[in-house]
């Protein structure tokens, strides 16, 4: 009889993985990033961005009354492409998220990075979860102010790059697009990155610089590799209305490295991520293997009693 209930109890544990992996997998993945590359204000203000003590980085820590650890968590629910209706003036950079204001700080001296205008661009997304949608890439019309906040009227209606479902290669996605030639001076990359398995819209800002007439054009990004970025703890979901928890110019660098202020490390322009949780099949198949162990283990007790 004993030995009856462990052969069945093994049989119930190996039935019961494949039910438990679909369970798992029926859970809704949570994606997260950020640009690294050109550096964006959030990943450049978080603790492990590099910038953390510049001025712009100590006003927006300062704005939010926390630092900002969840640099890959800035997004918003169910959105469906109503950018424009959903996220006000002035909180483009945030969201308008609250855990993220001090990030719509109208400054003329957050960390940036040098392009060429007209110029190709690889740019590095860190992605910390895996998944897949669209990015929408802006950028500020010429005569945008920074000393203002940012607003939908200083982007173009259509974006210049629209990319689906890029690779992502060293923890990060890579994407390959031109820049638009008549650019000068600072400007905002703005990204906004669609899933399209998940109702999350992810928003951010770059700050970049292009050279003002008779200046060396300069090259568009850094070949050199950084650090991977630190995963932060992941937070749940939150709506735009979702509650939570402003100079002195920076010198510029050129080889597309982000600017450095005088008293404050650079953000790594190119860091690939690494991710905080295990893809979908990995964590499906630890669960497999943890149902069926744990079947073994209560089946080898039953036969010793």
């Amino acid at each position: 009889m004993t030995r009856m209930t462990a052969r069945l109890s093994v049989r119930v544990a190996a039935a019961a993985a494949p039910l438990l992996l679909l369970t798992w997998a029926a859970e809704p993945a949570r994606a997260h990033g950020a640009p690294t590359d050109p550096v964006s204000r959030v990943y450049a203000c978080s603790p492990g961005g590099g910038a953390a003590r510049s001025a712009a980085c100590r006003a927006a820590i300062a704005a939010n009354g926390a630092p900002f650890t969840a640099w890959d968590d800035l997004r918003v629910a169910g959105v469906d492409g109503r950018d424009r209706q959903v996220i006000p003036d002035g909180r483009l950079c945030s969201g308008n998220l609250p855990a993220y204001r001090g990030l719509d700080l109208a400054r003329r001296d957050w960390p940036a990075t040098r392009l060429a205008p007209g110029g190709r661009l690889s740019l590095a997304y860190a992605s910390t979860i895996a998944h897949t949608g669209t990015f929408r890439l802006y950028l500020t019309e010429q005569g945008y102010d920074p000393s203002r906040p940012l607003t939908w009227s200083d982007l173009p209606e259509r974006p210049f790059a629209r990319i689906t479902d890029p690779p992502l290669r060293d923890g990060a996605y890579r994407m390959e697009v031109t820049l638009p030639a008549d650019r000068t001076g600072r400007q905002v990359l703005y990204t906004v990155w669609q899933n399209s398995s998940t109702p999350d819209t992810y928003y951010s800002c770059s700050d970049v610089v292009f050279p003002e007439h008779g200046e060396a054009a300069g090259v568009a990004r850094s070949a050199r590799p950084a650090a991977t970025p630190a995963a932060p703890r992941p937070r749940p979901t939150r709506t735009a209305g979702s509650p939570e928890g402003s100079p002195a110019p920076a010198s510029e660098r050129g080889g597309g490295r982000p600017e450095r202020a005088a008293a404050a490390g650079a953000p790594a322009a190119g860091a690939p991520a690494h991710g905080g949780s295990a893809p979908s099949g990995l964590a499906g198949g630890a669960a497999a293997v943890l149902v069926l162990t744990g079947g073994a283990a209560f089946a080898l007790r039953l036969r010793r009693h």
